[in-house]
């Protein structure tokens, strides 16, 4: 009967202490994970700020040309209109 006692209270003492060993383990492993995420996070915001800067410059290029167009269109009419 002791030796049943005595086991068991060696087994409650050895998952006691494999519980504190999971448990950072798993604190270890929820960091990293956060980390991980956090710097994904980071570089997706950087593709789109770019992408965003792109189309803004190349939306600005467009607006640009069609005011460029706008402009030789009124001109051309301007001169028609004096003939």
């Amino acid at each position: 009967m002791k030796k049943t006692i005595l086991a068991a209270a060696c087994m409650l003492i050895a998952m006691a202490s494999c519980q504190d060993k999971t448990k950072d383990k798993i604190e270890d492993a929820k960091e990293a994970v956060g980390a991980e995420v956090e710097q994904k996070i980071d570089t997706v915001s950087k593709k789109v700020d770019t992408a965003i800067d792109s189309t803004q410059s190349k939306t600005a290029k467009i607006l640009e040309k069609g005011a460029e167009k706008m402009d030789k269109a009124a001109e051309q009419l301007k001169e028609a209109s004096k003939k």
